[in-house]
């Protein structure tokens, strides 16, 4: 992970996009863990593991309101739920429409936004597919296979999501007793969004290892566009500067056998003694 900020750095090409916020990217890149080594968490600086935790069990939930993060200190997703930005998309206020939860548990099936007040509520014609449940199946039924993928891009869903998917894919393939996990991403925040993205896939990886009675074995990233932007230079230099320590430990409760039955209190980081966050302001 720090090599890839320092070749940003150093390689990366200043572009435009949607945000406003000049970034250098580059093309192209990946990186590559094995989870045995230790959980896969950056040190160089504070990461949030508990939101980490949290948004990825939103998205395991199919849940599309923020209210339900923030009702949990969760403030990943915060600025694309305003009232303003949710009008521009013709959602409700803290409607974040159909995003990654929606696509991996009702892929298909019409989205038509909050149907209560309840954060866990949301309102859709037909069920969909259920893809988290079908790679679930898939992996313990057919661990040979190579097709078991997660989706989370969908083209027609596209204008009603407060922020279109930027880790679109993700494939399981089982080699042994281990399953290996490899996730692609079209958009890279290198410095604030992409160590929860490895956190949060990562630790996927692990618990539907667990889910399917396997050991977790290699997580591989790979980002398409890894950028740094204009106003996060100086906090990557600093980062830069920092020494890693060693890698913190997962712990989850092995008597969970279903990935939908994961709750907070399942999942424990042990000896993470990371420096001290570094703030930045996000591109929204």
């Amino acid at each position: 992970y720090l090599d890839l900020l320092q070749t940003i750095l150093d390689d990366g090409e200043w572009t435009e996009n949607r945000t406003g916020v000049r970034s250098k990217s580059v093309w192209g890149h990946q990186l590559r863990f094995d989870l045995a080594e230790g959980f896969p968490l950056v040190t160089t600086k504070k990461t949030h593991m508990p939101s980490i935790v949290t948004e990825l069990l939103f998205f395991i939930q199919g849940y599309t309101d923020v209210r339900w993060l923030q009702e949990r200190k969760c403030r990943i997703w915060n600025e694309w739920a305003t009232e303003e930005h949710c009008r521009r998309r013709g959602l409700q206020e803290f409607d974040l429409g159909p995003v990654y939860g929606w696509q991996w548990r009702h892929f298909g099936a019409e989205y038509r936004g909050m149907k209560s007040d309840r954060p866990d509520s949301v309102d859709y014609t037909g069920q969909g597919f259920d893809q988290l449940l079908w790679v679930q199946d898939q992996i313990r039924n057919f661990p040979d296979s190579r097709q078991i993928i997660l989706n989370a891009w969908n083209a027609v869903d596209k204008p009603k999501q407060a922020l279109p998917p930027c880790h679109v894919l993700v494939h399981f393939r089982v080699y042994g007793d281990r399953l290996s996990a490899h996730m692609f991403q079209r958009s890279c925040d290198a410095f604030l969004g992409v160590p929860f993205n490895i956190a949060s896939y990562a630790l996927l990886t692990h618990m539907m290892a667990q889910a399917c009675g396997l050991k977790p074995g290699t997580y591989t990233h790979t980002l398409s566009d890894a950028h740094i932007y204009e106003n996060h230079m100086e906090q990557v230099r600093e980062q830069l500067g920092r020494e890693c320590r060693p890698l913190p430990r997962l712990e989850i409760n092995p008597e969970i056998g279903d990935i939908t039955r994961f709750g907070k209190a399942d999942i424990q980081l042990t000896g993470y003694d990371p420096h001290p966050a570094i703030k930045a302001k996000v591109a929204v």
